[in-house]
């Protein structure tokens, strides 16, 4: 997976600015079954936000860091309690792709 590059962060950002969290990470942390639906909203969407309740900052971190390691995604920008995470599709849904439904948000 080659690295993001400034303008690319920038790029995602200005899609997932208009994104509600589709994963919702409580009090329970990280379950396999978080994870499976991880993975699936990713194999959907390829760029989503994640909500990470809790108060301790540095166990939301690394709750991040434990989903980032399991589904194989990258982390394009985490603000307070809202991460938005990127994994690629080999052959995405152009009706389920924010990257493809929201391609007309990014710089030409």
């Amino acid at each position: 997976m080659k690295a993001l590059t400034a303008d690319d962060r920038q790029n995602l950002r200005r899609i997932g600015h208009h994104l509600k969290p589709v994963i919702l990470l409580g009090a329970q942390g990280v379950t396999p079954a978080l994870i499976e639906e991880l993975q699936r909203a990713l194999g959907d969407h390829e760029l989503i936000k994640v909500r990470l309740y809790g108060e301790d900052r540095d166990q939301r971190q690394a709750n991040l860091q434990t989903l980032i390691e399991a589904t194989g995604c990258q982390l394009v920008q985490s603000i307070g309690k809202i991460a938005l995470l990127l994994r690629r599709n080999t052959q995405p849904n152009a009706r389920l792709s924010n990257l493809q439904r929201f391609a007309h948000l990014l710089n030409r």
